[in-house]
């Protein structure tokens, strides 16, 4: 459930900050006010793309931040996204725009436009004012259709889908095969070219790395041999005043002390052991020193070979690693060509086998989207009829298409007929705007009862109603709100009248600056908004009367609804 919508700097929006609870919500406002801003600021905190110009003048950015109360079982799969939930069950939504990018956060951490969509589609569901022509199109009939089977017909799409990518690949794989007998000539000499020029390398894992250590030693010999001489002449006991030959004075002169103290005895060794160090290290520097020859041949062997290397990385890969793969795959393919008509066999053989899988998950999935078609039919027709639908005959056409997708074979497409004696058509054909709106409403009204999304956002879901049947889309819409937390832009007082909790957007002008705000109505206020909607917004006894008689009307039907 949404409780808080907090915007700033949105267009003509300064600052909102607006809390809301469950039940009914109907914002209302003059053309012009804003009302669309309200809905785009929850489109953008959804993660779809904002306009440049939504910032608002002389603004650096823009801020966008919806609060939920979620239940128990959304929590567990916002965790399972590694998604922080505390204690008190909220997620707070935070999408920043600025003019060279826009950072999406839940809960404090940032996240991607992916990840919002995800989390976002499971806490609300927006019907836009002309989302309803989606229904002219009979892909959206199929969508319809399995939301509404949903569970029991998941594991079959699911099978369906890795069936169809396995099927994809071996058709694209059959497709790299179509080629004639001298271009897979040229094929299989290239290939064969390729893996022979890494085979003659005879290449080592790691091989590079061991000559690069040692043609580095090759090539810095001279200055080795010399920087070790000059720190041998430092050390060694030869001289005069080399370290070895000072440690050797200072060990004489510590043994003519020894006996005179037992305390110096610890000094002592420790002497020793530098003096056993310094000659062990000196040992060392000169058995090295003595080891180093510069062999001219051997050090060009090495270049050569690191030269056939480097060549080979620079055409195949980074690594020795990597060109070894390349020679394998490289390998495989060659094989293939060489085994050109007993692989397209093999390829064809599997093609055939994932037909009939797919063909038989395909049925099974077909048989329980025509018994949910019967379910949903009668579900609509109901709905239809509390919609003022006088004679309404609704029907969901299932055909067979003649190739396989990934989401079946059925060709779903939804038929009415509004009218007593004409036949069924397609909804294309036959509906209006206004109708067109009331049949999503019933949809709508339907799949909010098989789906966990607590919210739903309504923007002038009552497009080209008025009368009788804006009061059954009122009584819907209320009916709808009894398990669900319901938002509803709207102009009609019907609509209004029948809010739970009535908001006003208002747009002012003051000192040249223009503003939408958001104000909640209390009883009173709402009346007199009904009185601006009803007529001119002239407040005389009479239409405060009716408006009056519009909202007891409305706190009856809602008191009497199951």
């Amino acid at each position: 459930m949404l409780i808080n919508l907090h915007v700033k700097n949105l267009a003509l929006i300064e600052e909102v900050d607006v809390d809301f609870t469950n039940g009914l919500i109907v914002l209302t406002g003059e053309t012009g006010a804003g009302k669309s801003l309200i809905l785009g600021s929850v489109n953008i905190a959804l993660g779809n793309k904002a306009a440049k110009d939504v910032i608002r003048t002389g603004a650096d950015f823009s801020i966008v931040e919806l609060t939920f109360l979620v239940n128990d079982e959304i929590i567990k799969k916002i965790k399972n996204m590694d998604i922080f939930v505390g204690e008190d069950n909220t997620v707070t939504v935070t999408r920043k725009i600025s003019e060279s990018r826009s950072v999406s956060k839940i809960n404090g951490e940032t996240v991607n436009i992916n990840t919002l969509k995800q989390i976002m589609g499971m806490l609300i569901d927006i019907h836009g004012q002309h989302d309803h022509q989606s229904l002219l199109y009979p892909g959206k009939h199929l969508e319809i259709l399995d939301k509404y089977a949903k569970e029991d017909i998941r594991k079959d799409k699911e099978d369906l889908k890795e069936l169809y990518k396995s099927y994809s690949e071996l058709k694209k794989r059959l497709d790299s095969y179509d080629m004639d007998e001298s271009k897979r000539t040229r094929e299989i000499e290239f290939a064969q070219y390729e893996v022979d020029e890494i085979n003659l390398a005879d290449l080592k894992s790691g091989e590079d790395i061991r000559l690069e250590d040692s043609f580095k030693k090759l090539s810095n010999s001279q200055e080795i041999s010399s920087g070790l001489a000059e720190v041998y002449g430092y050390l060694n006991y030869e001289s005069d005043f080399g370290a070895g030959n000072l440690i050797g004075r200072a060990v004489s002169a510590m043994n003519g002390i020894k006996d005179m103290d037992e305390s110096i005895v610890e000094l002592r060794n420790m002497l020793y052991d530098i003096d056993t160090i310094c000659r062990d290290l000196t040992k060392q520097l000169e058995d090295y020193n003595n080891s180093l020859e510069f062999d001219s041949a051997y050090a060009k062997e090495v270049e050569d070979r690191l030269d056939t290397i480097n060549h080979l990385k620079l055409k195949y890969g980074r690594t020795i690693e990597d060109v070894l793969d390349y020679r394998d795959n490289k390998q495989t393919y060659l094989d293939q060509l060489n085994n050109y008509q007993d692989e397209i066999e093999k390829i064809n053989e599997e093609i055939n086998e994932y037909e009939n899988k797919m063909k038989i998950v395909s049925g099974k999935l077909s048989a329980k989207r025509r018994r949910a078609a019967i379910e949903l039919e009668k579900l609509v027709t109901d709905a239809l009829v509390d919609l003022n639908f006088i004679s309404v005959e609704f029907k969901i056409e299932i055909k067979q298409k003649e190739h396989l997708t990934d989401e079946g074979t059925d060709h779903v497409e939804f038929m009415i007929s509004t009218n007593p004696g004409e036949p069924l058509k397609p909804l294309a054909k036959v509906a209006s705007g206004g109708e067109l709106s009331r049949i999503m409403l019933a949809i709508k009204s339907i799949l909010a009862t098989e789906d966990e999304i607590e919210t739903l956002i309504f923007d002038e879901i009552d497009t080209g109603i008025s009368g009788r049947t804006a009061s059954m889309v009122a009584e819907k819409l209320a009916r709808i709100s009894k398990n669900h937390q319901v938002l509803c832009i709207s102009h009609l007082a019907q609509i209004a009248a029948m809010a739970d909790h009535h908001y006003l957007i208002q747009k002012k002008s003051e000192n040249d600056v223009t503003a939408t705000n958001i104000y909640q109505l209390g009883r009173n206020e709402s009346i007199e908004e009904l009185v601006r909607i009803n007529g001119d917004g002239t407040i005389t006894s009479a239409a405060i009367s009716h408006a009056m008689e519009m909202k007891d009307m409305a706190d009856r039907t809602k008191s009497n609804l199951v």
